[in-house]
């Protein structure tokens, strides 16, 4: 791009304050929509630290795999985790295998010795 057209788009750009507005606002949402998720994530760990006595990095680990064997997206899981600490109620697919995976976690913890 020569020195002329770089000067001519700066120029031109001031011009289309509508264009930036709605680039910003809609950076701008998506920012609060991944905090958001990145929160009902955070306590959707919590609720596994919890109930299967793990570290948070595990239960990360737990809940990744849960999201991957279920092919349901992680944010979805996270949220019917977290329902589930409030209501007791959770999918039936999503109980077995939140269920295999918090066995397997927890047997490699305690080195083979745990109760399936």
């Amino acid at each position: 791009m020569t020195s002329e057209a770089s000067e001519r788009r700066a120029v031109q750009e001031p011009y289309e304050p509508e264009l930036s507005k709605a680039r910003l606002e809609d950076e701008n949402l998506q920012l609060k929509q991944a905090v958001l998720s990145h929160a009902t994530v955070d306590q959707a760990i919590g609720v596994i630290v919890a109930l299967g006595g793990l570290a948070p990095g595990r239960s990360w680990d737990v809940l990744r795999e849960v999201s991957q064997r279920t092919n349901i997206k992680l944010r979805h899981v996270a949220e019917l985790i977290i329902d589930w600490a409030q209501t007791g109620d959770l999918p039936g697919d999503i109980r077995e295998e939140l269920g295999s995976r918090l066995r397997q976690a927890k047997c490699r913890v305690d080195g083979g010795n745990g109760a399936p």
